[in-house]
């Protein structure tokens, strides 16, 4: 499920930081005893797979939700209807014990034959003997369309808030779905980072994993390195973890989120250890290079060929980080120390931040 960039993850505003005197991070592609490709995917497949199972089922929640507040909107129309209809039917009914009162202190009315006696003739009689008919037939026939209305609002009625009902026992059946699978997604994103620390502390990562690619959407041939996010430190920021200014923006986001090339490149550095953890360096055109640290995981190798929106690697929290976030950099050389203000940058590309 695709998320609005500037919609905000339910994760804290985390940090980044860097020493600028830490060891030179290790060549990934480079274990001592040659280069390694194409890892088993393992838990970095496991986790990708429960982020698109995760948002099939908010989905598929999200769906039952608006529709059962379609129903329980329904079904509080229906008992609106209803409660109308039966004041009308009160008001009638008291207008029918006003009448059956009045004909009871007459005595039912005067008898035909004084009617016939005190009529001034027949057309006169035969009047009123045919109004007092249509009258009554009137009063009948208004009675019996208002029983049947209510008996049809009451039937709906039923039958609406019993579709509400199964709607929200499905809800409710959906809720534990999602709730199981985010669960599972907890406990993969943590194993996925534990696979991250031992590979960064031994100082060798273990390669690229190769999962399977989203279908390729239009783009302006820019994009945000994580489709969902919250800004936290911004370039140029002071902390008491930063030996200077921040050097990139940083996008808090969970572990195991897919990062995304911001743009067209290739990959000139994959590697892990030092403050940066699991990072990546993508070459772009016009001389510029974009670095994603802090990985949990790469799917790329030194060398390869990047679209724009094509995973390259996946959050964590690896290196001198105080929690789960991407720590995203521009620069003008593949190096520390040559960084500009991503935001702006990416901005000038048809890529607003917010």
């Amino acid at each position: 499920m695709r998320s609005s960039r500037r919609h905000p993850l339910l994760v804290p505003a985390l940090l980044c930081a860097f020493a600028v005197l830490a060891a030179r991070p290790t060549d990934a592609t480079d274990d001592g005893a040659g280069e390694r490709k194409g890892e088993d995917p393992g838990v970095s497949a496991q986790v990708a797979r429960l982020y698109e199972d995760a948002a099939v089922a908010t989905q598929r929640y999200e769906a039952g939700r608006r529709e059962a507040e379609v129903q329980r909107a329904q079904a509080q129309r229906f008992e609106e209807l209803l409660d109308r209809e039966r004041r009308e039917i009160a008001v009638l009914h008291g207008d029918l014990g006003r009448i059956a009162r009045a004909q009871y202190r007459s005595g039912g009315g005067l008898p035909l034959t004084a009617q016939i006696v005190l009529a001034n003739s027949p057309d006169e009689l035969m009047r009123g003997q045919h109004v007092f008919s249509q009258a009554t037939l009137a009063v009948d026939n208004t009675i019996d369309k208002s029983r049947r209305a209510e008996a049809r609002l009451a039937a709906d009625e039923v039958k609406a808030t019993a579709a509400w009902q199964t709607l929200e026992k499905q809800n409710t059946e959906l809720a534990g779905l999602k709730k199981d699978i985010e669960g599972k997604l907890e406990q993969a994103r943590w194993q996925l980072q534990g696979e991250a620390d031992a590979s960064v502390a031994a100082g060798s990562c273990r390669g690229a994993v190769r999962l399977d690619q989203p279908q390729p959407g239009a783009t302006s041939g820019w994009v945000t390195p994580v489709e969902t996010y919250e800004l936290s430190a911004g370039f140029g920021s002071g902390g008491s973890r930063w030996a200077n200014r921040h050097t990139g923006q940083d996008f808090a986001a969970p572990i195991g989120t897919p990062v995304r090339a911001v743009g067209e490149g290739h990959v000139v550095k994959v590697s892990c250890g030092g403050a940066f953890g699991i990072e990546i360096v993508i070459e772009h055109a016009g001389g510029y290079y974009t670095q994603y640290a802090h990985l949990a995981a790469v799917t790329v190798d030194q060398g390869d060929r990047v679209a724009p929106g094509q995973w390259i690697g996946q959050s964590g929290t690896t290196g001198n980080s105080t929690g789960p976030h991407l720590h995203f950099e521009v620069r003008v050389t593949p190096e520390l120390g040559s960084a500009v203000d991503p935001v702006p940058w990416l901005a000038a590309r048809g890529v607003p931040l917010g």
